[in-house]
């Protein structure tokens, strides 16, 4: 119940006092104090009877009052079971699964007055590039390292795609290293799934775009212009555009700020303890939540086109090479000897330039004009091998940290 009295209480009590003591009318008080005359009446009564705690209002508790228990319960579950969720990943789950219905102030004023939760400055707001009109005309894709399962030391690499006009995550999987075949991965998943996209809004990493044209390496002869992700996309017909800075991939790095705090939390929740798991768990639950809950204008026009049946994805999303074929009919590629046999349309190859494109698996297919003459297995031990493993133990040991 309140105590203390308010200045219009003060005179309040004094105008009724001068009633009292025929100092003034009732009818003078009541154009003094706004009240009907026969309202002042009932005041001189209850004066009279209660004195002046009788004058002053009975604080009277509001029903939408939060009661004591349902706070401590709030700030029970927030400190020991939802520890890392943000507010309103909080609030959500207290609806959703602890059956609390409460309002995202409500739940942030409990916090603050529990100690649980201080609040920040606000953030400055940069203005944001306008959206593409239809979903399909331009995917942002991107990749973190991070330590995304607190019970695995290793820190593993999330690899993601989001539309540019809608926000929705179109795929995602993590990965132990970021190299060239996990993000054909993710692109390849996109295209099976929704078909062919217009352009692709990349950072400038050496596997999205060629970095040695300049420097100490302007002299180096390149076996190739294109890296094997930019001959990939452009033999699907779709652009890749760089970006300059982060800042400029604004809609994919919003959605890795909200994937730290999100995946993390939800993956804790649902007793997540390996990256399999997780992967399972993102494809079969994640993805669906998240694009329900951030997802914008999902009601816009799609563009993706269907892939041609003809096209063979395998020998799209793969590492190519040319070789010249030697007068004994033979190739040399990364220390193997590769005979090529005599095909019912062509007996020898020798002069002839051939491509080699390998795969993530080591499947190797050799093509001549685009046609296959030779599908084969590169060997475990391959030079390929080995320095792909090289390579992956040293890029392990890289630590990034976030700007």
């Amino acid at each position: 119940m309140r105590i203390g009295v308010t200045m219009k209480e003060l005179k309040k009590i004094e105008i009724i006092k001068k009633v009292i003591n025929k100092e003034i009318k009732g009818v003078q008080a009541s154009r003094v104090l706004g009240y009907h005359k026969v309202h002042i009446s009932r005041l001189k009564k209850r004066y009279l009877e209660e004195g002046e705690l009788g004058m002053v209002r009975k604080g009277i508790p509001s029903p939408r009052r939060i009661k004591d228990e349902i706070k401590e319960q709030v700030t029970r579950l927030k400190q020991h079971k939802y520890f890392d969720f943000n507010i309103l990943h909080f609030k959500e789950r207290l609806e959703e699964l602890e059956k609390i219905n409460l309002s995202y102030e409500t739940v942030r004023k409990i916090l603050i007055e529990k100690g649980v939760h201080s609040p920040k400055k606000k953030k400055v707001v940069h203005r944001r590039r306008r959206r593409m009109p239809k979903a399909g005309m331009l995917i942002q894709m991107d990749s973190s390292q991070h330590q995304w399962i607190k019970k695995v030391k290793n820190k593993w690499w999330l690899t993601a795609a989001v539309d540019d006009a809608t926000s929705e995550i179109l795929y995602m999987k993590f990965y132990p290293s970021d190299g060239v075949f996990n993000n054909m991965g993710v692109l390849r998943a996109i295209i099976e799934q929704y078909g062919v996209f217009y352009s692709l809004y990349v950072d400038k990493a050496s596997h999205f775009t060629t970095t040695r044209l300049g420097g100490l390496h302007v002299e180096v002869d390149i076996e190739q212009q294109n890296t094997h992700i930019e001959r990939a996309l452009d033999e699907l017909g779709i652009t890749m555009i760089n970006a300059n800075s982060p800042q400029a991939k604004g809609r994919i790095e919003r959605a890795f700020g909200t994937l730290q705090d999100r995946l993390i939390a939800e993956m804790r929740l649902h007793g997540i303890n390996s990256y399999k798991k997780a992967n399972e768990f993102i494809e079969k639950y994640f993805i669906k939540y998240y694009n329900e809950k951030f997802a914008k204008n999902t009601e816009v026009d799609r563009v993706f086109k269907p892939l041609n049946p003809t096209v063979n994805l395998d020998l799209i999303f793969c590492k190519r090479y040319q070789r010249k074929v030697k007068k004994d009919n033979t190739i040399s590629f990364l220390g193997n000897t590769i005979q090529l046999l005599p095909t019912k349309h062509k007996l020898s190859f020798a002069g002839h330039i051939v491509d080699i494109c390998l795969l993530e698996d080591n499947r190797m297919f050799i093509l001549y004009k685009n046609k296959t003459i030779l599908e084969s297995k590169m060997l475990k031990n391959s030079i390929e091998n080995r320095k792909y493993k090289k390579i992956k133990a040293l890029l392990n040991q890289r630590e990034y940290v976030n700007a």
